[in-house]
């Protein structure tokens, strides 16, 4: 397992290695770790066992498997793209192009910067799955030029879009990717994209309301690489809001949301129509739900308002988020039968095959209330 993670999660709850002993010796009420034992699985000295796995990821709010995973691991693009959640049938075409495509000449380094940038615009119109199956394929025969200059970058844009088609809550999947990613993105030795990647999951998972430590830790990370402003980092105050958002921390969601607000009039996008941006419609969808979260209802109307007004007709999706953050507003304000039957008609409203794994996810929370 990975030390370096158990101290970066621990770093984004404050706490000490002794408090985290502590913490582990309650959950599990075993008093038998100490200050010492954390240091060393810290250090990469000792592994712990599968007990204090389990306990590690209860109190440090992060999925198992991101614990148990071998960070070497990560980087079998192969075998592990063909075991998530890919059909048999499936799995032996993606696996077949791979080989048919190392078997031809490589393709280009323009040629991956122009697959970024399709897909960059694909998933703010198509569904999780078909995403998900055309980037599976394409990661098998990236995998095959990670010697080429250039194309970790590539690679780790790739990787973080590709656990976006995962929901956030099954961390084995989503969280592996985006750690895995930000590997990648640090063997490119360009900081943009490493604040980038970092950043993207964050608002990710923080959008989400998933994996809140992980999401955190993400958007600390890439607030540390460069103070610039730009997309990665706006992303990364704005997952971070969220973060704290959720766990009722209103003070400092808003101190973050004013920094985005910052860096969004610098870094803010031209660019309307893909996941490699930021423009005012979109910010405004972060603003709403975050707004919709803290119960201020006035800051969350006219977010809706004006990124209605600057949506383009072409994302119906976007205009459905816009629809559940009312109906989570009308949960938290009390409401929950209404708020529930406003979402769930907006979400019925989109055909099946436009829905995100993010628009259920923000489904069960309106339901959840």
């Amino acid at each position: 397992m990975d030390g370096s993670l158990i101290r970066e999660l621990r770093l984004t709850h404050g706490w000490s290695q002794g408090r985290l002993a502590a913490k582990l010796c309650e959950v599990s009420q075993h008093a038998t770790v100490t200050r010492e034992d954390v240091s060393r699985w810290e250090r990469g000295k000792r592994t712990p066992g599968p007990f204090w796995l389990k306990h590690l990821a209860t109190v440090l709010e992060v999925p198992l498997t991101a614990l148990e995973n071998d960070p070497v691991k990560r980087r079998t693009f192969l075998t592990d793209v063909a075991a998530l959640a890919i059909a048999p049938v499936a799995a032996s075409d993606i696996i077949e192009h791979g080989f048919a495509a190392a078997l031809t000449k490589r393709p280009s380094l323009d040629h991956w910067h122009a697959k970024l940038v399709k897909y960059g615009s694909d998933y703010m119109s198509l569904g999780a799955t078909e995403i998900q199956r055309r980037l599976a394929g394409d990661l098998v025969v990236l995998q095959q030029q990670l010697d080429l200059p250039g194309i970790w970058e590539v690679a780790a844009k790739l990787m973080t879009l590709y656990g976006k088609t995962f929901p956030g809550a099954d961390g084995s999947k989503a969280v592996n990717w985006y750690l895995m990613a930000a590997q990648a993105a640090d063997r490119s030795d360009d900081d943009m994209a490493r604040v980038w990647v970092r950043g993207r999951a964050a608002i990710a998972l923080g959008y989400e309301g998933a994996s809140l430590s992980v999401a955190e830790s993400f958007a600390n990370q890439a607030l540390a690489i460069a103070e610039k402003p730009s997309l990665g980092r706006l992303n990364a105050l704005v997952g971070k809001a969220h973060v704290s958002a959720i766990r009722g921390d209103a003070m400092a969601a808003r101190s973050l949301l004013e920094e985005a607000h910052r860096v969004f009039d610098i870094a803010g996008s031209e660019e309307q129509e893909s996941d490699y941006a930021v423009p005012l419609w979109r910010m405004n969808v972060f603003i709403s739900l975050l707004a919709a979260r803290l119960g201020d209802e006035r800051t969350a109307l006219h977010a809706q308002e004006v990124a209605a007004k600057n949506l383009p007709s072409t994302l119906p999706r976007f205009a459905t988020y816009l629809e559940m953050h009312r109906g989570l507003m009308m949960a938290r304000a009390g409401d929950r039968a209404g708020g529930v039957a406003y979402a769930r008609a907006a979400l019925d409203q989109l055909p099946p095959e436009k829905h995100s794994l993010t628009l259920r996810m923000l489904m069960a929370e309106v339901q959840q209330g």
